[in-house]
């Protein structure tokens, strides 16, 4: 399979840097991997301070990937020991394309305690500290709050599968994770949206596009009424969901 031959060639090409560990999140982890659909989201935690050699060394690494099938959906961070235990603080990260610095979040070290995938090393237990419910709700709250709900405003984004797909389905997670205390998969979060009253139309848009083999393109006026339709949804959802466990 590409996704195995490309974990393979990564992993390979990470050994002189050392990792104590790698380990898989998000859908190939967790179950609802659509392969050439979903990205593959890693983590790398290295054995010492990420200089600039390093940087250059992971940079590296990427671009010779470039070719590879699959490559532009892998996505990692590269952590170390020091850093493991602060949820805000950012990482050296491989993501799209680039090099950039982002934080591990609650959610993402999570997920690696419930369900993480070790591809190399030591598991999540045995380096990662436990994420405490309260933190983890609090930046479930906040994400809503402060990113997606602003974003329900901005309509130009909407008429865009991956911020109709994401919008949707991070909320109806989000949901369930407050509600419930767990985490779900996005298929799960499919059947939860129509739970909870999201537009059966859109629940089937983002059905078709993730699970059906070929695809039909969206016709232009159906662009325009999902997007009316999502923002309409989300908005309510969102300033309700803040409210109640804000």
């Amino acid at each position: 399979m590409p996704t195995t031959s490309l974990l393979d060639r990564f992993l390979d090409g990470l050994t002189p840097l050392r990792p104590r560990a790698v380990w898989a999140h998000g859908s190939l982890a967790g179950g609802d991997y659509q392969e050439g659909r979903s990205d593959l989201d890693l983590i790398a935690v290295l054995p010492g301070p990420v200089g600039l050699g390093t940087v250059r060394r992971v940079v590296a690494l990427h671009r010779r990937l470039r070719t590879v099938p699959l490559a532009a959906k892998l996505h990692c961070s590269y952590l170390t020991p020091a850093g493991l235990d602060d949820p805000d603080r950012s990482h050296l990260t491989w993501a799209h394309g680039q090099v950039m610095r982002r934080p591990v979040t609650p959610v993402t070290r999570r997920e690696l305690h419930d369900f993480g995938r070790v591809l190399h090393g030591e598991p999540p237990a045995g380096l990662l500290p436990a994420v405490p419910e309260r933190q983890l709700n609090d930046f479930v709250v906040r994400d809503q709050r402060d990113y997606w709900r602003p974003a329900v405003d901005k309509a130009r984004l909407w008429r865009q599968d991956a911020w109709v797909d994401l919008g949707l389905l991070t909320f109806a997670r989000a949901t369930v994770t407050l509600r419930d205390g767990r985490l779900i998969s996005k298929r799960e979060a499919l059947d939860e949206l129509v739970s909870l009253g999201a537009p059966a139309e859109l629940v089937a848009d983002i059905t078709r596009r993730r699970y059906d083999d070929h695809p039909a393109p969206a016709a232009e006026d159906w662009l325009t009424r999902r997007a009316e339709l999502t923002c309409a949804y989300l908005a309510p959802a969102i300033d309700t969901l803040v409210t109640t466990y804000g």
